[in-house]
């Protein structure tokens, strides 16, 4: 309320003179609120024009009420202006369609604010687009860093954790309660939770990009540590443990291991699937519409393994390609089941086998194999994880024209991948800073 009430009407007038005054200083302060908090729902300075589409708004409010329920009228009609609720950015008058140009530092601003805070700039930031000073590297660098240490850099975190490892889609899954009766709502708000707490650790700290799997530790309360089989932790407050080879990274996580998985049984193809895709950058090909699904075991016959099974997808030419990409690291996750717990045998009683062969060749068993052979490719890795970050932040995807800025965001990177500096060199890259004209 002090934020949008920056200045008060006097009350005092007695005679008309004085009220008409009084009026017009009230309908002045009016207009003084209304244009500060139009310059930053609209992320520009105000016009004249913005100030003549509130002030019917304001003015039936003040009069059925009065003041502030005037504000409030101009203020709903404010939330509902698509400058506000879109993020504009127009092309250039009498450009040719089709051309690059950059973007103004007004622009620049709400793509920064949008990328970093998912929100509109604050003052500081404002301040300086007006300025003409975010053209300037040294002072977007000055400002990245500053949105970074903020509080609101936590949405990077949630927002980018959803899209990238499709986090968000850990709230859609329903693992059968027959078969894991353990698993309920708190324990799928601690698998999320652990997720973004460890991937806002490594931003926060700035952590090498590479540590997202090579990392032996990771963030759990007491439900979930008994979930892993880690002992001595008690309580619902989270906190930073130790874990080993196997568990550690991104793919000893719970929530990852149970979104690629089904509700009855794991499944090495979209473990092995979402490893391609998500951490190497290498996702395979769709499926042909002909190839039937995994059927589960009916009782009827010997029971076969989820190993022995895709073998028969890998027996059809048109799957095998495919299949020798995907099922290996699948196989080497095989150690966690559907829920992410770690077993010895699999849901038929056999002894759970991860051995496999990449498709370079590399021979892995087990999870920790697993993030080693990923790992050896460090590189595809981070520009995995770049062009991610780039399409959040752009709002696309990236074609083949941006692979050129994606490399070099990498390259000069590449001393010690932080993530600080792969934030910066998505914020100084060609897409992030430039458009192509739409007319």
């Amino acid at each position: 309320r002090r934020q949008v009430f920056t200045c008060h009407p006097a009350t005092s007038a007695v005679d008309a003179a004085d009220r008409d005054s009084e009026t017009d200083a009230t309908d002045q302060c009016a207009m003084r609120i209304l244009s500060t908090l139009a310059r930053r729902a609209y992320r520009r300075p105000v016009t004249e024009t913005d100030l003549a589409t509130l002030r019917p708004f304001y003015e039936t409010g003040r009069d059925m009420v009065g003041f502030e329920t005037g504000i409030q009228k101009a203020i709903e009609r404010l939330l509902g202006a698509p400058e506000f609720l879109f993020r504009v950015e127009r092309d250039p008058v009498d450009i040719a369609a089709g051309a690059a140009y950059g973007l103004s530092d007004l622009e620049l601003a709400s793509r920064l604010s949008m990328f970093l805070w998912s929100d509109i700039p604050d003052e500081p930031l404002l301040a300086a687009a007006e300025a003409g000073r975010l053209s300037q590297s040294a002072e977007r660098e000055r400002q990245v860093r500053r949105m970074l240490a903020h509080p609101k850099a936590r949405a990077l975190v949630d927002n980018f954790a959803t899209q990238w490892l499709q986090l968000g889609r850990i709230r859609g899954v329903v693992p059968d309660v027959d078969v894991f009766y353990e698993f309920d709502e708190n324990l799928r708000a601690d698998m999320e939770r652990e997720t973004v707490l460890f991937l806002d650790h490594a931003i926060r700290e700035d952590r090498g990009l590479p540590e997202l799997l090579s990392a032996n530790h990771t963030f759990v309360n007491e439900r979930l540590a008994r979930h892993y089989g880690i002992a001595g932790v008690y309580g619902e407050r989270f906190r930073r443990v130790e874990v080993d080879d196997d568990r550690g990274g991104l793919l000893g996580q719970a929530s990852l291991l149970t979104l690629t998985a089904y509700p009855t049984r794991t499944s090495p193809v979209l473990r092995g699937k979402w490893v391609l895709d998500n951490l190497l950058g290498m996702p395979p090909p769709d499926p042909p519409d002909d190839v039937p699904a995994l059927a589960d075991n009916d009782g009827a016959a010997q029971p076969k393994s989820v190993r022995e099974r895709l073998e028969l997808h890998r027996a059809n030419p048109a799957c095998a390609s495919c299949h020798r990409m995907m099922d290996p690291p699948g196989f080497a996750l095989e150690h966690f089941d559907a829920i992410g717990r770690w077993r010895a045998t699999d849901a038929d009683g056999a002894p759970v086998d991860t051995v496999g062969s990449l498709a370079d060749g590399t021979d892995v068993d087990g999870p920790a194999a697993l993030r080693r052979a990923v790992l050896s490719y460090e590189t595809s890795f981070v520009r995995t994880v770049t062009e991610k970050l780039l399409t959040y932040a752009v709002g696309r995807r990236m074609a083949a024209a941006d692979q050129p800025a994606i490399r070099k965001i990498v390259t000069d990177a590449a001393d010690d991948y932080r993530w600080s500096s792969i934030i910066l060199g998505v914020v100084e890259s060609v897409p992030f800073q430039m458009r192509r004209s739409e007319s």
